[in-house]
């Protein structure tokens, strides 16, 4: 049984951005491009999904990661699955998600080896509020000027294909070997569950919410199983935490009761389940 406030551990990447406000106090020598939520202590078990935000100042590589099976076959524990909810765009802000048309695999090396992926992708803009399905072996990219809530299994597993001249190492044979050479389909589509609460995304390793609670009502959070909160508008008591905005919880067997504040409070739940449990929010 288990109630924590996560620990929000800040990133370096060369697409990062100095200021993470309002999301984030977090100080860094350079460029902060994630935020990666953990457990509160560095000795707790791991866990199974890894919570994220990303900052954006710069195009993020093309890249592809593998289903479970290919991973295993080279010594990674599993695959990686991830979605995305934007949270902030600048106008014009895009990602890309799949190949314009089907290609070959071929035709697909060809275009990384020549540089010519991003004009192979299908870019498509994005919103504040978007949902964006990533599945294994789905090639894609991040554009410049987002604010990204990210939920994905925990792996390590990146296979990197284009990365705008920055001399990072790029993983063609396994990309190539793993890539998805048909269009991806459309974004993930939201589904009212109740007055308080929106799937965003139901798939094989979680399930990812949107949570809207009124000002000063009191609700019980039933974590049956693991299970993050990030909060992305207004404040509350969680147990025994106040939290704002970039903040995360981590429960898992065990209720979070939740006092939204005086605005109101919007999270976003994602937890370790194929579809949506029925009595999470009481």
């Amino acid at each position: 049984m288990t109630v924590e406030r996560a620990r929000a551990v800040p990133r370096q990447k060369p697409w990062g951005v100095s200021d993470l406000l309002p999301w984030s106090s977090a100080k860094a020598d350079g460029a902060v491009g994630e935020i990666w939520f953990e457990r509160s202590s560095k000795t707790a078990e791991g866990s199974s999904l890894l919570l994220k935000l990303l900052f954006t100042s710069q195009p993020l590589s093309i890249q592809v990661h593998p289903g479970d099976t290919y991973a295993q076959s080279i010594g990674l524990p599993n695959g990686k699955t991830e979605a995305w909810h934007v949270l902030s765009a600048t106008p014009g802000a895009k990602v890309a998600l799949g190949v314009r048309e089907e290609i070959t695999s071929q035709q697909l090396r060809s275009a990384v080896e020549s540089g010519k992926l991003p004009g192979v992708m299908l870019w498509r803009p994005v919103a504040t509020g978007d949902t964006i399905s990533v599945p294994a072996g789905t090639i894609h990219a991040i554009g410049a000027g987002l604010v990204i809530a990210e939920i994905q299994q925990r792996s390590d597993a990146t296979f990197r294909m284009f990365d705008y001249g920055r001399q990072r190492e790029l993983h063609i044979e396994n990309a190539v070997a793993v890539a998805d050479t048909t269009p991806a389909g459309m974004s993930a589509q939201p589904e009212r569950l109740t007055d308080q609460r929106t799937i965003l995304v139901s798939g094989p390793y979680f399930v990812f919410e949107s949570i809207d609670l009124t000002p000063n009502s009191i609700w019980t959070l039933d974590a049956t199983q693991e299970t993050w909160v990030l909060v992305v508008k207004g404040s509350a008591r969680a147990g025994t935490s106040s939290i704002g905005m970039g903040d995360a919880m981590f429960v898992e067997s065990d209720s979070l009761e939740i006092r939204a504040g005086e605005l109101g409070l919007q999270i976003l739940v994602a937890y370790a389940a194929t579809v949506p449990a029925k009595a999470l929010l009481q």
